[in-house]
């Protein structure tokens, strides 16, 4: 395949651009609190769109048209329950979060349960994340290796190190503000393929080729079943999207982490619940394209919903706009978590049992050599993660298993007066173990998996603190 000249110039002056940008925005780092937390400095406008970034990532630039393509409007559902969670974080966890000057999420747990607890949740966290932000590598990756027609583990290569390089020099602000740059870059990137699609629908007509697509039924948005292995059901969606987006941004660190940069709770708060609004408009716009595509190809098989996407930029743009687009695609895929994995493992693991008189200068050495090593963890885990069906659902699935648990822990922590530590400690195993048993009864969706494994926690951890002993 003869990739033009320009098409690369682009992407790479881009990769060049965001490596620089990050690391002169590290340039004045003058604390572990600067290194992690930004000094609690970030407008609340700057946190919404640092959230939307983080969220939506590579897989939702080419998983979520390639649900529109292969199926409906369903997905749609989550984005529905990712609104009401986040309402709900807004009043029961950011409040908790901001009345100590803690680095990590986790913190809270040591605070209410002690060190155990804390070690366990974080623990997940650490190895949760790896995994699903190795497959947002590896999304990212195939789409630029179909798009210039390279070896994926090339791309994979490369994104990785520009990720690395920019959140170790920079820390979280570099993390952050390229996040706010990035999102209107993958923005403009999703505006630019609408309009390509557009032009070359057949008989250019929108309103056609959405008449032809409901027809067919593939506008459908709510699926109103009672059967639990329907993956995107009304229940499904509101329910599991909704225990989903507590888990991803009230408990998981990675987005704990830019709602603690906020400027106080209020902004906090009023930068996450407009994310949501923000987050369910661009799933709108992907599934539109995804609906457009389908009227284009009129029918043609792909070996995965993943490549339906990266093929027509490949196929329909000229040298520099598919330089753009593999940029947004970057850009959606360059929101690291590698910050919040690095904090975690310096103050939920190094300092509690390592050593807790560490210096500041060398907290900051430490999280630099940690945020490489979780980097080349997730190089590692994209590199075999290309087998995946759906990039999308691979890293959702993985979140949602792993997920129940902290979630259930949360909650006993702001709701229960009454939990202990052994009790919460045994309703996390035993929200762990609840998703696989439940399977064994009868056939349950993934999307569901939160929910099961967080009810299941907090009923096993309240009956334990009550009747176990203490």
């Amino acid at each position: 395949m003869n990739i033009p000249v320009s098409t690369v110039l682009v992407l790479l002056l881009y990769l060049a651009a965001v490596t620089a940008f990050g690391s002169y925005l590290g340039r004045r780092r003058k604390s572990v609190d600067d290194y992690f937390l930004a000094e609690r400095s970030v407008p609340w406008w700057a946190i919404a769109a640092c959230v939307v970034a983080t969220e939506t990532s590579v897989l939702t630039f080419t998983s979520v048209p390639g649900f529109a393509f292969t199926g409906d409007w369903s997905f749609l559902q989550l984005a529905i329950g990712y609104v009401i969670g986040r309402i709900l974080i807004a009043a029961l966890l950011i409040p908790a979060f901001f009345k100590g000057h803690v680095f990590t999420s986790y913190e809270l747990l040591k605070n209410r349960f002690g060190p155990s607890v804390r070690s366990v949740a974080a623990a997940v966290f650490l190895v949760s994340r790896t995994l699903a932000d190795g497959v947002r590598l590896h999304a990212a990756a195939l789409v630029v290796a179909i798009a210039i027609g390279v070896p994926e583990i090339y791309c994979i290569l490369v994104l990785a190190a520009v990720m690395i390089v920019y959140t170790e020099e920079g820390g979280v602000k570099a993390t952050i503000w390229t996040d706010v740059v990035q999102m209107f870059v993958y923005v403009a990137g999703a505006f630019v393929v609408l309009g390509a699609v557009v032009r070359v629908i057949p008989d250019g007509s929108i309103s056609a080729a959405m008449a032809a697509a409901a027809d067919a039924d593939k506008l459908r948005v709510f699926v109103p079943t009672l059967d639990l292995s329907v993956t995107y059901s009304l229940g499904a969606g509101v329910i599991g999207g909704m225990f989903l987006t507590i888990a991803t941004h009230g408990t998981d660190h990675y987005l704990v982490q830019r709602l603690l940069v906020a400027r106080s709770a209020r902004e906090a708060s009023a930068g996450l619940v407009l994310s949501g609004f923000l987050v369910m408009a661009q799933f709108v716009l992907f599934l539109f394209i995804g609906t457009l595509l389908w009227s284009y190809y009129g029918g043609r098989e792909f070996a995965r919903g993943d490549d339906i996407l990266p093929t027509f930029i490949a196929e329909q743009l000229p040298g520099p706009l598919l330089g753009f687009i593999l940029a947004a695609v970057v850009a959606a895929a360059l929101s690291p978590s590698l910050n919040s994995l690095a904090s975690t493992t310096l103050k939920d693991f190094y300092i509690p049992y390592i050593d807790a008189n560490v210096s500041e200068r060398r907290q900051i050495q430490l999280g630099r050599v940690f945020t490489i090593f979780w980097g080349v963890a997730q190089m590692g885990v994209a590199i075999f993660a290309q087998r995946a069906s759906s990039a999308l659902e691979a890293g959702l699935a993985v979140l949602s298993l792993a997920s129940g648990p902290t979630v259930g822990a949360f909650l006993l922590a702001v709701i229960s007066r009454r939990a202990s530590s052994l009790g919460v400690l045994v309703g996390m195993f035993a929200g762990l173990l609840a998703p696989f048993l439940a399977n064994q009864v009868t056939p349950v969706a993934w999307t569901w998996n939160v929910f099961i494994g967080s009810m299941t926690t907090f009923t096993v951890g309240c009956l334990v603190s009550r009747y176990g002993s203490k």
